[in-house]
């Protein structure tokens, strides 16, 4: 199983964090964004109701039309479907030199169940001024799918209370059970998140 878990809200920096600490510490990495339109392909509609309701549906209907709460309630990831195909993934890897995985669908309380070493599992929780500038770096409303949508600058305003919601409850869920969060803020370098993921793990090996 997978030695290191890198969770958290969307846009808090898992991706750069995990593939430097993979670097330095001469471990595989597994991203699970990178991974899901594979997992969709190989899901089905019983498995996976939600996803497949979301495949169905056209841009606005994902991202303009719905309440932020709306989305938040069923966007399936946000809800663990598929993360049995995660863990699938996962056995397949070499048990040395160990794995980093990241992504947003690392939701504690199924990962939980998964660590020998709670220490070795950390969620990023950033602010909405972190998710915000990093959106707009990013080219704001035109940012990737937004863009395809009517209301570009709606579907932005929703997506970012979605993903402000989806960090609390990450919040409250990874405090409730006992794990590791760190808060990102616009102030918070990439080196100092290296930094103190890198710490936390050590303490776990």
């Amino acid at each position: 199983m997978a030695n290191y878990w890198i969770g958290g809200g969307s846009a808090a920096g898992k991706s750069t964090i995990a593939r430097r600490i993979a670097v330095q510490h001469g471990l595989n990495i597994y991203s699970t964004d990178d991974v899901m339109a594979d997992h969709a392909r190989r899901s089905s509609r019983e498995d996976c109701p939600l996803l497949h309701e979301f495949m169905a549906m056209d841009m606005d209907e994902r991202w303009v039309n719905r309440s932020p709460k709306t989305m938040l309630e069923t966007f399936h990831w946000f809800r663990g479907e598929g993360f049995n195909m995660i863990v699938e993934d996962l056995l397949r890897f070499p048990r040395d030199p160990g794995v980093v995985v990241e992504g947003f669908r690392l939701l504690p309380h199924l990962v939980q169940p998964l660590l020998s070493v709670p220490d070795r599992a950390v969620w990023l929780l950033p602010t909405p001024e972190f998710r915000r500038a990093v959106i707009e770096s990013r080219g704001g409303s035109a940012w990737g799918f937004l863009a395809k949508t009517s209301d570009p600058e709606r579907a932005l305003r929703n997506l970012l209370e979605r993903d402000r919601i989806f960090t609390e409850i990450l919040r409250e869920e990874t405090s409730r059970l006992g794990l590791a969060a760190i808060d990102v803020d616009v102030t918070t370098t990439e080196d100092d998140l290296v930094r103190q993921v890198t710490g936390l793990f050590s303490t776990g090996t």
